[in-house]
């Protein structure tokens, strides 16, 4: 498989690793809480989806084109790092709790525990890894 369409393959997964995201832990609680914070959610979300557009836009067209040249890869890498930093921060959610105030995280409902959440952000991070590389190396 090239390099290319693993660069594809992996735009498509970190595009719904954003759109799930919110789905999953943009609901409210019972309590009208919230179970993650509603400001990385939004970065998550906001910056997630220019870059899922920009990174598009410049996979799409020619590398000698304006949509296609290095300013718009690395606004794209720029946007996928900050959506990468979002989502690591949405991960903190699942650390332990202390205080006599703190309530216990409880379980998602979509799979046990942070396994998916864990699955799907440490996953962005190595395809914004792999993004990363595949537009230094001129791959993309």
């Amino acid at each position: 498989m090239s390099p290319s369409v693993i660069v594809w393959v992996l735009s498509l997964l970190a595009a719904v690793v954003v759109a799930l995201t919110r789905v999953r832990l943009g609901r409210e609680q019972d309590d009208g809480t919230t179970a993650v914070s509603r400001a990385i959610l939004n970065v998550h979300t906001a910056v997630g989806t220019a870059a899922v557009v920009v990174w598009a836009v410049f996979l799409v067209f020619a590398p000698r084109t304006l949509l296609g040249g290095d300013l718009v890869g690395l606004l794209g890498l720029g946007l996928w790092w900050v959506t990468a930093g979002a989502g690591i921060g949405l991960l903190l959610r699942w650390l332990p709790s202390r205080g006599k105030h703190t309530s216990a995280v409880v379980e998602d409902d979509w799979a046990e525990g942070p396994g998916l959440s864990m699955l799907a952000h440490l996953g962005l991070l190595l395809g914004v890894l792999v993004f990363t590389w595949a537009f230094a190396t001129g791959t993309v």
